[in-house]
């Protein structure tokens, strides 16, 4: 009986690990819905979002942790062809 409850919680536990890495959501960059999505590779990073925008700003005009979410954003969103 112990054996069937652990084998259990590690299967569910390897699930939601699973999902949590393969998953996201992302924050439209114009309208600012929220969308779930299938990410292109393995990240644990859940929630995208574009410090850009729909706005005319430059990659080079954004601080470097901003930098960073908006590659991130055209990567697993963007270039995916999600938010347009």
């Amino acid at each position: 009986m112990m054996k069937k409850k652990g084998f259990a919680i590690i299967f569910i536990c390897l699930i939601i690990i699973s999902i949590r890495l393969f998953c996201g959501v992302y924050i439209h960059d114009e309208f600012g819905e929220k969308h779930f999505f299938i990410k292109s590779r393995p990240i644990w990073k859940w929630t995208f979002y574009s410090p850009i925008g729909m706005s005319d700003k430059k990659i080079e005009a954004l601080s470097k942790a901003e930098q960073t979410e908006q590659k991130y954003f055209n990567e697993f969103v963007r270039d995916q062809g999600l938010s347009r």
